[in-house]
């Protein structure tokens, strides 16, 4: 169905690519594996007189003369929110607002406005938290059309925004307890983060993820990554100055005579990561920002499945 152009421009930019990204990937779905969510509905039952005219099949109607609603496979009201890590090393790769192409925050914010745009098909509730040093947005969770647009409206305001010209270091921990206090009832919590807070505070990270836990709260961690650049170090065979986004120190390497002992830094680190949040019953995902958005959704999909 051809887009009216008033609709067209209605919609800004990181709206119109959710829609195209939501819609292609709907149109991909087989009907079995997401029961779950009200993409295609399970049967029609006789239309009740005084009831919402939402779901009457017309079509059906102009056939047979009859009224009948559509009856959606395990329809539920999901809570979610979505939260977004801000800080400096989500902007790696660094690059300007003009410049096409992805980095961490760019993904992280392109993904959640995905999800918003499935989640609004479900009329399920979502909210937004987004940190960094401190918690910059904190939006509960509602399902009304202006909230919505609020939501992306947030969204297309840190899209806009330019690397921080200092180090802004991470503030998960902080986040994540002010959710856990904040939101009382039931939700999914959906994290964006590299989780590069400092090594000392990874224990506290992990008591935060399992306070939201504790409130009966479902989380599933996006670990956003360039998997190529941050983990395989898959460089150019030439010097280079290494620069902590957050701290701002240096260090010089070649990346061949570091990379071994990189990788198994890294695998280290990804290993702690999985134990600890399989130990807390927290799905850990690696969310590649070179792997375009379809991983983001399907794991998404599944894991509200298994919940809702």
């Amino acid at each position: 169905m051809p887009i009216e152009r008033k609709h067209f421009q209605a919609l800004s930019a990181l709206e119109f690519h959710a829609r195209q990204v939501v819609e292609g990937f709907l149109a991909g779905l087989h009907k079995s594996p997401f029961h779950g969510f009200s993409v295609e509905f399970a049967e029609h039952r006789a239309y009740n007189r005084g009831e919402s005219t939402r779901h009457i099949d017309w079509k059906l109607y102009a056939r047979t003369d009859k009224l009948f609603v559509k009856r959606y496979e395990e329809e539920t009201n999901l809570r979610c929110q979505l939260v977004i890590d801000a800080s400096s090393s989500m902007y790696f790769p660094v690059l300007p607002a003009d410049k096409e192409g992805w980095n961490k925050i760019r993904f992280s914010v392109h993904a959640a406005a995905a999800l918003i745009t499935l989640l609004r098909k479900q009329r399920d509730a979502i909210g937004l938290t987004v940190f960094a040093d401190d918690i910059s947005v904190s939006e509960r969770a509602r399902s009304n059309a202006a909230h919505l647009r609020h939501l992306m409206q947030e969204l297309e305001q840190l899209l806009a925004t330019e690397a921080p010209a200092k180090g802004r270091g991470t503030s998960a921990v902080e986040a994540l307890h002010d959710i856990a206090q904040r939101v009382h009832r039931r939700s999914l919590v959906v994290v964006f983060s590299d989780m590069m807070d400092s090594a000392d505070r990874e224990d506290e990270v992990f008591d935060a993820l399992q306070h939201l836990r504790y409130n009966k709260h479902d989380v599933i961690l996006f670990h956003v990554v360039d998997r190529k650049a941050e983990l395989d170090l898959a460089l150019e065979d030439r010097p280079y100055t290494f620069v902590d986004l957050e701290t701002g120190a240096q260090v010089k390497a070649h990346p061949a005579e570091v990379r071994d002992e990189y990788r198994k830094a890294m695998a280290e680190r990804w290993h702690r990561l999985k134990l600890k949040c399989g130990q807390y019953r927290i799905e850990l995902v690696e969310a590649d920002i070179n792997a375009g958005f379809e991983p983001i959704l399907t794991e998404f999909l599944l894991k509200r499945s298994k919940l809702y």
